[in-house]
């Protein structure tokens, strides 16, 4: 029986009465739902008197199955009911656990005293389509587990909030707290997660400023490659300097640092477009999704530059992109690092002109 996500609890809560389920199925690539998911089956069914466990990690083709259908055969030494773990980081069990999951699924039909809990990753599908995957969806319960898609997280964001007893603020000034945390954590639900927890931790329950979400957000590293981009074009050249060479010091990827100054480039290049096709300020920044300090920063700049030098620092851009890359570029330094800091001064001194 297939569910999803987000009729798990509604589920469980139901089980109350009737009792949970003897097989669930996990499986999906987002490592924080998927444990939200496996740690409310465990809690509701330890509530439920399953008391004991055991847990199986199928590692490698010389994997045991025969010690997993073991377990799930046998009575519980220390309590009434048990629960068994399986996990399968790969996602391929091979002949052998196909065989085996196969008879898992089945047997767990007539247990009573056993829960299977199996977690894998996000199933292809020629593997969506084999007899043991088949198997465990007939027999038991079978949720697939999505990422929670850009589009969709400041929504997600703003959820996970509330559960702490925090908002941003209403209107504009609270989406654009949302987009901005969006941005920084990229998609990646465990990060997002732990700054939303130091964001419960550092702040009271109530309402949060664009203020507070950005500097608890910004704050993960001591060196941030946005944090970067906003000393470019706040025209801080010693700043500048020493960023890149702590980013360096701290093993950060050149190619990371790169697709921030970019990305930079990109953003006033497109923004020049749009004014000098006579589109007003606020529209332009919006339409590229520029808001909090890059708004005022760039609102500082643009005026002063002129579309053919942007035009150029894009190009320049790509040429420092081939270097971080391993090729050869005239004019360039031929270490990453070093075009990089060609780059971005080349920016930040024409910032540093713009009164």
């Amino acid at each position: 029986m297939q569910i999803a996500l987000s009729q798990l609890h509604q589920h469980l809560q139901g089980s109350s009465a009737k009792g949970v389920r003897t097989l669930y199925t996990l499986h999906g690539d987002e490592a924080l739902l998927l444990q939200e998911a496996a740690d409310a089956i465990r809690a509701t069914a330890r509530q439920q008197g399953f008391l004991e466990r055991h847990v199986f990690i199928v590692a490698g083709a010389h994997f045991d199955w025969g010690e997993v259908e073991s377990a799930t055969s046998a009575m519980s030494l220390f309590a009434d009911k048990q629960i068994i773990d399986i996990r399968v980081p790969t996602g391929k069990p091979g002949k052998d656990g196909s065989t085996a999951l196969q008879a898992i699924a089945e047997a767990a039909q007539d247990s009573d005293d056993t829960l299977t809990l199996i977690t894998l990753p996000r199933l292809d599908g020629a593997t969506g389509k084999s007899a043991w995957v088949g198997a465990l969806d007939q027999c038991g319960v079978f949720i697939k587990i999505d990422p929670v898609e850009r589009a969709a997280l400041p929504h997600w964001i703003a959820q996970r909030l509330a559960q702490q007893n925090q908002r941003v603020q209403a209107g504009e000034a609270g989406q654009q707290s949302l987009s901005f945390f969006a941005d920084r954590v990229e998609g990646n639900l465990l990060a997002a997660h732990q700054e939303i927890q130091k964001l419960g931790l550092l702040y009271p329950p109530g309402e949060l400023s664009f203020e507070q979400v950005e500097q608890a957000v910004v704050n993960v590293a001591r060196y941030d490659p946005f944090k970067l981009t906003e000393s470019v074009l706040g025209g801080q050249l010693q700043r500048v300097q020493r960023m890149l060479d702590g980013l360096k010091a701290e093993g950060v990827s050149p190619v990371v640092v790169h697709w921030a100054l970019a990305e930079e480039v990109r953003a006033l290049y497109r923004v020049k477009q749009s004014t000098d096709a006579g589109k007003p300020m606020p529209v332009a920044l919006r339409e590229n999704r520029i808001w909090g300090p890059r708004e005022r920063l760039i609102e500082r700049v643009i005026g002063s530059l002129q579309g053919k030098q942007l035009a150029q620092w894009v190009q320049l851009a790509h040429a420092v992109d081939g270097v971080v890359k391993g090729l050869r570029a005239p004019d360039l330094p031929q270490e990453p690092w070093g075009a990089l800091h060609v780059l971005a001064s080349t920016v930040c001194r024409a910032c540093m002109k713009t009164p």
